[in-house]
């Protein structure tokens, strides 16, 4: 009598090629949008059956990467310095958080232009985007940092900065894992740089012990 298929081994091999080409997916649709299906099975080492397999199309792919990319930004934010937090301390706090899964960042707005949709773009990232603006609103009332844009208007900035750091990092031209950033955020949003080093410095040890991990 034929005995059973094994089926966990197969499960396990199905799990572990679809998290290979997501992660594959997400560091090269982060350099080039364009990156063909077919350039992204050869990148993670798979056929392209088998990518067809998991994601029928494009469209597919990119949704299983923005679900996974909100799913991430919610579990980042989760860890987000609550309002009794001096606003300096909570902008680097969260600066240091969001760099640990900038590559989300980096993804979702390369594509934004391409093929998800700024909506959908904004969508998963109205929550980080609505935290810095309280934070930075925050601060101004408080006199932590100076009112010289409206809150939103330089959270947008520092967003931008932020995005074409992680560009930098990934160049060779910048190295940093987080604290040069937060630092500059902190620099931007009015802070002095003695005064933004030093709570970098502070805040970085609880920081990085519940960061989230990248992959």
């Amino acid at each position: 009598m034929t005995k059973p298929v094994a089926r966990e081994p197969q499960r396990r091999n199905a799990r572990s090629n679809r998290a290979r080409i997501l992660a594959t997916a997400r560091r090269e649709l982060g350099r080039n949008p364009d990156t063909t299906l077919e350039e992204l099975a050869r990148a993670a080492g798979v056929v392209r059956r088998t990518l067809f397999g998991h994601f029928p199309g494009r469209a597919a792919l990119l949704e299983a990467l923005a679900e996974e990319a909100s799913e991430v930004l919610r579990g980042a934010m989760a860890e987000a310095a609550g309002p009794e937090e001096p606003a300096d301390r909570a902008l680097a706090h969260f600066t240091l958080l969001m760099w640990s899964v900038g590559d989300r960042y980096r993804m979702l707005l390369a594509l934004a232009r391409h093929d998800l949709g700024v909506e959908r773009v904004a969508e998963i990232l109205a929550p980080a985007r609505a935290e810095v603006t309280a934070i930075l609103e925050r601060g101004q009332r408080d006199g932590v940092f100076p009112a010289h844009l409206p809150p939103a208007v330089l959270s947008a900035g520092l967003e931008a900065m932020v995005v074409a750091l992680l560009e930098q990092v990934n160049t060779g031209a910048l190295e940093d894992d987080g604290p040069r950033t937060a630092a500059a955020m902190l620099i931007a949003a009015g802070v002095p740089e003695p005064r933004a080093r030093a709570v970098v410095e502070a805040v970085g040890p609880a920081v990085r012990a519940k960061s989230v991990p990248a992959e």
